[in-house]
């Protein structure tokens, strides 16, 4: 009787859990988001950050720790994090994408385009299921100030 019991408690916990949804973005890097976008389209949401950006960091340890932004990002959009720094090639359209080594810190190419050359941290870029850029958004948001953004863009989707 006790192993039934516990199989029971064991099974109400997981489904528990998993009715919760995530507990976390699960962030993708640029070459998944646009695979898995051309299997199931959807928009991509890409953070552009840097390594020395603390308004990066704010985001990560409070907005984007939200149960609402979490569970929003994680249904409606494919989640990309993308250092505007790396030094990583990134393939896209048949272009190569490359580290420029320029200034104090250089950028990488993907990020200028993906900014229109307009670099500054945080930055949040959202491509269509198309994969055109429908928004950009600049700076450090709340949550509570985050979620009206993210939830227009899906209605204009």
């Amino acid at each position: 009787m006790n192993y039934i019991k516990w199989i029971l408690v064991f099974a109400f916990g997981i489904m528990t859990m998993a009715s919760f949804g995530q507990d976390e973005i699960k962030w993708l890097t640029f070459e998944e988001a646009i695979a898995k976008n051309k299997e199931n389209p959807k928009p991509i949401f890409i953070d552009l950050y840097t390594d020395w950006c603390g308004w990066c960091k704010k985001m990560d340890a409070s907005t984007f720790q939200d149960e609402e932004v979490v569970a929003y990002m994680s249904d409606n959009f494919y989640t990309v994090k993308f250092d505007a720094e790396q030094k990583e090639d990134v393939e896209y359209k048949g272009n190569t994408f490359k580290f420029v080594d320029q200034g104090r810190r250089g950028y990488h190419e993907l990020a200028a385009g993906l900014l229109q050359g307009q670099m500054s941290y945080p930055s949040f870029v959202v491509l269509s299921q198309e994969e055109k850029i429908m928004q950009t958004i600049k700076g450090y948001r709340t949550s509570e100030q985050f979620l009206p953004i993210l939830k227009a863009l899906i209605e204009k989707e």
